[in-house]
């Protein structure tokens, strides 16, 4: 398989211990509320709360539990206890239910358990509706969903929309928090790293949460030595490419929800659906998770055959080993074959899917964005996508695509392709190009901003309709984009002699075919190789800034130091180079990597590799797993 690597990863933290405190602060806050009562969940906490406490802990003294929706509530309970997130829809909702309670001259008690804290627009919200003096509040500080044993999930989908598009801040003084508890529990941490403005204010705000409060790591062995923080706007780029790893494939096809995915009939080959829990506990997915779609097939059916081999050897068996047969082995065979079948019945259903969709054309004119190469050719492509009315998210990603690796489209071009879309999928998407255009996903180009000196020279001996002419033919190729510049010095598109090896990958570009080395990969595995920015000013230049390097570890957080040099004392050591055999550098290698607007499970696979390769341990923190279809779901304007 793909990964041979070092042998010497260090493990991963147990990350059980902030489950069972998340378990154990919900318990004791619905105690707080004595006696029999109505729970209220709002629906997006459901399958977090389904990961870490099951029925039975939640029905303590809960006599009904109930979604939380527009529908009237009727219940004859005297307590009512609402499991929410910090949202003003759903506080009108709760003071409706007081309010129709207030008119009827019913009287109950009613606590609000805000998830993972309050606000207080909340607050207000409740003042105006006259109903904050019937209501007591609390925060249920569940900031961290560990949905493997190294993905940890904040469950915040709502942060890219929130944060990126709205420019609202809320949300860092969750993730502030959420970084002081893995802090306190796992580190003290030795180096801090990030890019981003809102990775920068996140550590800043952390840092002062660490000075204020009065823990004391020294002494402490530390689980993870490095965190390095980092924007979702950094690096568009990735989270809009199609996804060809096994994992990312089943997210884009199926959705994977908090870990789980529902597999329906069409993967199943019955006429149910069944929930699957996708993690290292599943013996097949995790030896296939992190493979390119193309190497899954083989490995699938070798597994078949040897499952069949185990169980053929049931054949020569006496009455003794019969029965160590069937009681130590055979329910793990079981439970293999099971797993093994759905497996493969998904890798069919994602072929058929894929398929239909013209799926090797798209990743074709994908690469050809990519590389900067068939501009034309990939437009065209797009225009015809939309024609087709293929996808309505799908055409949005690609254009999307085609405007960040150009950075920005030109006039004409924008012109056309906004038009023909609005009139395959209707106008009600102005809206939606306005909100890309305010992120920065899909951006016209300015007059004037590709003309070049040779154009404007041109230009003054030729009629204005030759010089039109001209123009056009410079836009399309005169302007050289960030993305270009930025692919450029860190060697994104790898040059390959004959077929890339997708089996036996040199580097992390087989997450994308070999074609494309995922850019926010390449800036983690560049920093954490240099210990710091120290050489990177141009790319640091390109990407707008708001870098840092902190270094040093205080009983009241970390505190600024000399970016460094990599060399030996780099965090990721090169596959040849010695490796200190100390628990000391064990924690060194295990690296936090956060992602603040969502991380996908193709950049998960890439930095896997890499720790693989490098013997170090990444362990992924992330406001949500995240996709180009999640992405352009958050743009879109929901319907009235």
């Amino acid at each position: 398989m793909a990964f041979a690597g070092r042998r010497d990863v260090p493990e991963p933290p147990d990350f059980g211990i902030l489950k069972r405190l998340a378990r154990d602060q919900l318990i004791y806050l619905l105690e707080q509320l004595p006696g029999k009562k109505d729970l209220f969940i709002e629906a997006d906490l459901m399958s977090p709360l389904d990961r870490i406490a099951n029925v039975s802990i939640l029905k303590h003294e809960v006599d009904k539990l109930y979604k939380v929706e527009s529908r009237p509530v009727i219940s004859a309970s005297d307590q009512f206890c609402f499991l929410v997130r910090p949202r003003i829809k759903t506080m009108r909702y709760i003071a409706d239910i007081v309010n129709a309670d207030k008119m009827s001259g019913r009287s109950r008690k009613y606590k609000i358990i805000f998830s993972p804290q309050k606000f207080y627009a909340c607050e207000m919200v409740l003042e105006e509706e006259g109903v904050f003096g019937d209501v007591t509040c609390d925060e249920w500080s569940f900031y961290l969903l560990p949905l493997d044993e190294d993905i940890i999930s904040m469950e915040l989908p709502e942060f890219f929309r929130d944060y990126f598009l709205e420019g609202d801040h809320r949300w860092i003084n969750s993730i502030a928090r959420a970084l002081q508890l893995l802090n306190s529990l796992y580190g003290p941490f030795g180096k801090a790293y990030g890019i981003g403005r809102c990775a920068k204010m996140s550590y800043e705000l952390w840092r002062d949460l660490e000075e204020e409060s009065e823990a004391d790591g020294q002494g402490r062995k530390p689980e993870i030595g490095n965190v390095f923080l980092m924007d979702r706007d950094t690096d568009y780029v990735t989270a809009l490419c199609s996804q060809v790893v096994y994992e990312g494939l089943v997210d884009d096809t199926f959705r994977i929800k908090c870990g789980s995915v529902d597999f329906g009939p069409d993967v199943t080959s019955s006429d149910k659906s069944i929930k699957v829990l996708l993690n290292a506990q599943d013996k097949v997915f995790s030896q296939i998770r992190n493979e390119h779609f193309s190497s899954v097939f083989g490995f699938l059916s070798q597994k078949s055959r040897n499952l069949q081999a185990q169980y053929d050897r049931r054949r020569g068996m006496d009455i003794k080993q019969m029965k160590n047969f069937v009681s130590q082995e055979l329910k793990g065979l079981k439970q293999e074959h099971r797993l093994l079948s759905l497996h493969i019945g998904a890798c069919e259903s994602i072929m058929k899917k894929k398929t239909k969709q013209d799926f090797q054309e798209m990743i074709k004119a994908e690469h050809s964005l990519l590389e900067g190469f068939d501009i034309r050719e990939s437009t065209s492509f797009i225009e015809e996508h939309i024609d087709r009315q293929v996808s309505p998210i799908e055409s949005l990603r690609l254009m999307c695509l085609l405007s960040i690796t150009e950075n920005g489209l030109i006039p004409k071009d924008y012109r056309s392709l906004k038009t023909q879309y609005l009139q395959s999928y209707g106008p009600e998407h102005l809206l939606t190009f306005h909100n890309l255009k305010r992120i920065g996903l899909l951006t016209e180009q300015s007059a004037g901003e590709t003309l070049t000196a040779v154009e404007s020279k041109v230009s003054k001996l030729v009629t204005d309709r030759a010089a039109g002419k001209i123009t056009d033919a410079f836009n399309s190729l005169a302007r050289k984009s960030n993305f270009r510049a930025i692919s450029k010095k860190l060697g994104l598109i790898p040059r390959v002699d004959g077929e890339y090896d997708l089996k036996m990958p040199r580097d992390m570009a087989y997450v994308f075919s070999g074609a494309y080395v995922p850019l926010s990969c390449k800036i983690i595995e560049q920093v954490l190789e240099r210990r710091g920015w120290l050489g990177l000013e141009e790319v640091v230049r390109l990407l707008n800034g708001n870098e840092f390097s902190v270094s040093g570890s205080t009983s009241t957080g970390l505190r600024v130091g000399g970016p460094g040099a990599g060399g030996a004392d780099s965090v990721l050591p090169h596959p040849d180079s010695a490796v200190e055999d100390n628990p000391a550098w064990d924690s060194q290698r295990v690296i936090l990597a956060v992602f603040l607007g969502g991380c996908t499970f193709s950049e998960i696979a890439a930095l896997r590799f890499l720790g693989k390769e490098r013997g170090c341990k990444f362990i992924f923190l992330t406001t949500a797993i995240t996709n180009s279809a999640r992405m352009m779901e958050a743009m879109i304007e929901a319907k009235a």
